[in-house]
C-alpha cells in the first residue's frame, strides 16, 4: 500500500530582502498522522505556516494538497479545502457563551456567518451539533459560561471546538500548549489526541514531551532549513537535532524518553 499523502510541499522558500526565513523545505504530511513541526526560534515554524494558510506568498516552491497544487491560492480557498488553522493566541469572543462561540464557527462553515439579524430561534438547529462538539473536548459542562470567565486551558479546548465546526481534513495547530500550566498541558494533549481520530494533525509545538506523546512523525527546521524528520526515538537522538538544541532542550528532549 503507497502512503497516502495529504499535504506535500517542494522546495518551499520564503525571502525577505535577501534573509532566507524558509530554506528548500521537503514535507510530506500522511493523512491520519498528528505531524509535528519542532526547532529552536527563529526557525522558520511560523513563516512555514504562514505559507501553507497563503497569509504569505512563497518565493519559490509548491504546496499539494490532497494532489492538488494549491500553491497561489488565496487563502479563503484554501481555507474552503479544508486546511484550518489554529492561532497561537485564543481566537474566540469573549463576550459570548461558550455555545455561541461554537454555533458562530457552525454558522460560518454553513455559509450563515452574515445571518447575524436573524432571530436566534433560527439558529436552534445548531445547538445539537454545537454541544457534540463541546463534548468532543470535555466542554459540555461549560455550553452557558461567558467565554472571558474560562480558564486559559479551557479557553484554548473551546478553540479546538471551533477549529473542528470548520471540518478541516487538516488542522494546523499553532503552539497549543503555549502558556500553559502542567495540568492545562496535559489536559490540552490528551484532547489533541482524542479529536485527531478520522483527522491530520500539523502542530508547531514547543513542548517536548507533548511532541513525544502524542506526534506519529517529528520534522525539525533549524534556520529555515529540515535537519531532521521521523519519529520521535529517531529525532530525539540526531546530534544534529541535540546541537540545535544547546544543551537546555537537549535535556528536554532526553527527558521526555
Amino acid at each position: 500500500m503507497p502512503v497516502d499523502i495529504i499535504l506535500e510541499t517542494k522546495g518551499l522558500t520564503k525571502e525577505f530582502k535577501g534573509f532566507v526565513a524558509v530554506n528548500e523545505v521537503d514535507l510530506k504530511v500522511q493523512r491520519g498522522h498528528i505531524h509535528a513541526l519542532i526547532g529552536p526560534n527563529g526557525a522558520g515554524k511560523t513563516t512555514f505556516f504562514n505559507l501553507l494558510t497563503k497569509f504569505l506568498p512563497p518565493s519559490r516552491g509548491s504546496i499539494t494538497f490532497n494532489g492538488v497544487d494549491i500553491t497561489h491560492e488565496r487563502p479563503a480557498q484554501t481555507a474552503r479545502r479544508g486546511i484550518v488553522r489554529s492561532f497561537q493566541i485564543s481566537a474566540v469572543f469573549p463576550h459570548m457563551t461558550v455555545l455561541e462561540n461554537v454555533r458562530a464557527a457552525l454558522q460560518r462553515n454553513m455559509g450563515n456567518s452574515f445571518h447575524f439579524w436573524k432571530p436566534e430561534a433560527s439558529l436552534f438547529h445548531l445547538h445539537e451539533r454545537a454541544r457534540q462538539l463541546l463534548a468532543e473536548v470535555d466542554l459540555q459542562g461549560f455550553a452557558d459560561e461567558l467565554t472571558v470567565n474560562l480558564p486559559y486551558g479551557r479557553k484554548r479546548a473551546l478553540e479546538l471546538a471551533t477549529t473542528m465546526a470548520l471540518e478541516p481534513e487538516l488542522m494546523l495547530l499553532d503552539e497549543p500548549t503555549q502558556g500553559m500550566g502542567h495540568e492545562d498541558v496535559h489536559r490540552v494533549t490528551e484532547l489533541i489526541k482524542k479529536v485527531s481520530a478520522g483527522r491530520t494533525i500539523l502542530m508547531v509545538e514547543h513542548n517536548m514531551n507533548v511532541v513525544a506523546s502524542i506526534a506519529d512523525r517529528i520534522t525539525v527546521l533549524q534556520r529555515g532549513t529540515i535537519i531532521a524528520d521521523g519519529p520521535y526515538a529517531e529525532v530525539s537522538a540526531n546530534p544534529l537535532v541535540i546541537e540545535a538544541y544547546m544543551g537546555s532542550a537537549d535535556a528536554a528532549l532526553q527527558g521526555a524518553h
